[in-house]
């Protein structure tokens, strides 16, 4: 990243190039943490979407339509299907169509569901505390405050959804 900014300075050395450095940083980030390989998720063979879909409804303890898992995860509906339908697959997800309207479908965390997110979440916490190890904890806080600020910030300006 630094190459290429410095790079962009010569190309054009009057230019505000701190958008660059920030939004390419943060790409950079979640492409490294998004192609990790050896990592709990990836061993347990869920991805990162699919795990935020099994914690969602961990947390909640209960059934959730895909409309709401959507809201709890960020994600567009079309995408919190594809997710449930391999999770449904794998046998970590419910399906119960409710009994006034066929159409709604209320989502659960199979037995094997609750059984793996209760193994993995200590595992993922524990490898991404270890992967922000190095950071101070009061810098570690202001990056989550300012992350927390700026996804206020894009998601009032493109809106919250994403697939």
């Amino acid at each position: 990243m630094a190459v290429a900014l410095r790079q962009w300075r010569q190309v054009l050395p009057d230019a505000d190039l701190d958008t660059i450095a920030v939004i390419g940083r943060i790409n950079r980030c979640a492409a490294l943490l998004q192609h990790a390989a050896d990592t709990p998720l990836g061993r347990a063979g869920v991805n990162r979407s699919e795990y935020d879909i099994l914690c969602a409804l961990f947390r909640v303890g209960g059934e959730l339509t895909p409309g709401r898992l959507a809201r709890e995860t960020f994600a567009s509906g079309a995408a919190v299907t594809k997710r449930i339908k391999r999770l449904e697959d794998l046998g970590l997800v419910a399906r119960r169509a409710d009994e006034r309207d066929r159409r709604v479908a209320h989502l659960s965390l199979t037995d094997s569901g609750s059984d793996l997110i209760s193994r993995l979440l200590p595992e993922q916490l524990a490898y991404e505390n270890g992967l922000l190890s190095g950071l101070p904890d009061d810098r570690e806080r202001q990056l989550a405050e300012l992350l927390a600020e700026l996804l206020l910030l894009l998601e009032g300006r493109l809106g919250g959804m994403i697939g």
